[in-house]
């Protein structure tokens, strides 16, 4: 009897339970949508109140009103300005602090240099002037520079000067994969710090994903090694924040930037028939402009809470005047998510808004901002000649048709585009005039002059500007180049995928 009454009343409990959750659920059934508007409502606030381009912030709120919860995880995810952001300012404010004094030293050694950049490619020249108002980066003339196409070029350079260094390697890339290039390139890296040479390795934690795995077995490793903003569950939200650099310095006097990452892809090989052909360019600069490059990767090292070094012990190379290694003037442009201004987009309107004959880019992404869309249009339309090269298949499905969707303001104003047939064209450079160039990382898209970490060489040199057209030439002879005309005969239903993909261009 006693075992009965027990059952009962564990029946009764049990009933009791089951009506509450059922009275819950109808609850949330009824009022869900109360606690969701709540949501809805603090994170399109949040979205306005942090004051975004209009463009950015109407494409989250459609994306957000449009794609119930998808929306609200991606905005989680990609969308946020986190804490992150206030931590990379607060060390761009340190290390600004830290640089001060030493920048108003240099102070009068600038102008003098901006006088002379002025005396050979006139207004163009506000460039460099920016970016020293802006101390981004001090202009510097005497340099050497030596344009390097595609990795057949790069690589050989890259190791011979690895291979030669005495005194210290820094190695900053987006994209460091363990194929044979790469894996070269690691055992010279070893081998240099087992002589005694400081070598400090930083590569991006997403774009290096199987080196970073690689090197944290290697607890006898002498090379210095620091993955860049290491992505985890909690930190989903920081992934939006790429390194996007490739740069090197060699001993504080020989540095490398481009668009080549270490990989065997970027090197075309007659064996490899059926492998994509990659496209890209680099540069190799020797001279007192090193310096700035120097600097540059002891920001982002610090940034990545490397073991700190100083760079006063003998890190920079202050190479007098009298040294001169060639012509080149030459100065850096970087930017990163906390920036002030776009600072690469910034450079590259001045020196469209000072052009006076020709105007040559060649990105693989093309997702404008409206400031860059209009100044090539206006361009054109003044009677310069404005010439785009992209790729004819990108890497991306949405970001190609995305790209595709500019294009035809750009043919009505009289802008000259080609599509590359060869391969898929990496390359990121702007030759201005013959006068000025722009090598770099910098796609001409959102996300490189708002989200990533980019950096570009500013070179005005007349053998380097007449090598990057002399390439340019060449490369059109594997181009298709669209007109107005064929343009419209493009199927409706492209022309409609360009547009839809075109909405979440500001996200890209």
């Amino acid at each position: 009897m006693e075992i009965i009454l027990d059952n009962i009343f564990n029946l009764i409990k049990i009933t009791a339970v089951m009506e509450h959750i059922h009275t819950i659920l109808n609850f949330v059934r009824e009022w869900y949508w109360a606690p969701m508007l709540i949501l809805y409502f603090g994170v399109i606030s949040t979205i306005l109140i942090e004051n975004r381009n209009p463009t950015k912030t109407i494409s989250w709120v459609l994306v957000i009103v449009f794609l119930p919860f998808i929306g609200l995880l991606l905005y989680y995810l990609f969308g946020q300005k986190f804490t992150r952001v206030k931590r990379i300012k607060k060390v761009n404010h340190a290390q600004a602090v830290r640089l001060k004094k030493e920048w108003q030293n240099l102070e009068p050694f600038m102008e003098k240099d901006i006088a002379d950049i002025n005396n050979r490619i006139g207004n163009l020249s506000r460039v460099f002037s920016f970016l020293k108002n802006e101390r981004l980066s001090s202009p510097t003339i005497g340099n050497k520079v030596k344009l390097l196409v595609n990795g057949e070029e790069k690589f050989p350079a890259f190791l011979a000067a690895l291979r030669a260094a005495k005194h210290a390697i820094h190695i900053e890339y987006y994209i460091y994969e363990l194929d044979g290039i790469g894996l070269e390139i690691l055992d010279v890296l070893e081998a240099k710090a087992n002589e005694g040479v400081h070598v400090r390795l930083l590569v991006d934690s997403i774009g290096s994903p199987d080196l970073v795995k690689y090197m944290r077995k290697q607890k006898q490793s002498q090379i210095d090694f620091k993955p860049f903003m290491p992505v985890n569950f909690t930190s989903l939200a920081n992934s939006n924040y790429r390194n996007h650099r490739k740069i090197a310095v060699i001993d504080g006097c020989l540095g490398f930037v481009g668009g080549i990452n270490i990989s065997d892809r970027y090197i075309n090989h007659p064996e490899r028939r059926h492998a994509v052909y990659w496209r890209d360019t680099a540069v190799q600069i020797e001279g007192p402009a090193v310096n700035m490059l120097q600097i540059g990767f002891w920001n982002s090292w610090n940034l990545a809470d490397g073991k700190p070094f100083l760079l006063s012990d003998g890190y920079l190379r202050n190479i007098p005047s009298e040294e001169k290694k060639g012509l080149a003037a030459t100065s850096f442009v970087s930017s990163d998510p906390a920036s002030i201004g776009p600072y690469n987009m910034e450079a590259i309107l001045i020196a469209i808004g000072e052009a006076d004959k020709k105007i040559q880019l060649v990105t693989p992404y093309y997702i404008p901002s409206d400031e860059l869309a209009t100044a090539l249009q206006v361009a054109a339309a003044a009677g310069l000649t404005v010439e785009l090269m992209l790729p004819e298949k990108s890497d991306s499905y949405i970001v190609q048709h995305a790209s595709l969707s500019f294009i035809k303001p750009l043919l009505a104003r009289g802008v000259k585009v080609y599509f590359y047939k060869k391969g898929f064209i990496h390359a990121k450079t702007i030759n201005i005039d013959g006068k000025l160039s722009f090598i770099g990382t910098v796609n001409l898209d959102t996300r490189s002059f708002y989200i990533n970490y980019e950096v570009a060489a500013v070179i005005a040199d007349e053998e380097l500007c007449a090598q990057l057209e002399s390439q340019f030439e060449a490369d059109k002879q594997d181009c298709e180049q669209m007109t107005l005309r064929n343009w419209k005969k493009r199927k409706a239903w492209k022309r409609g995928l360009d547009s839809v993909c075109r909405l979440l261009a500001p996200l890209l």
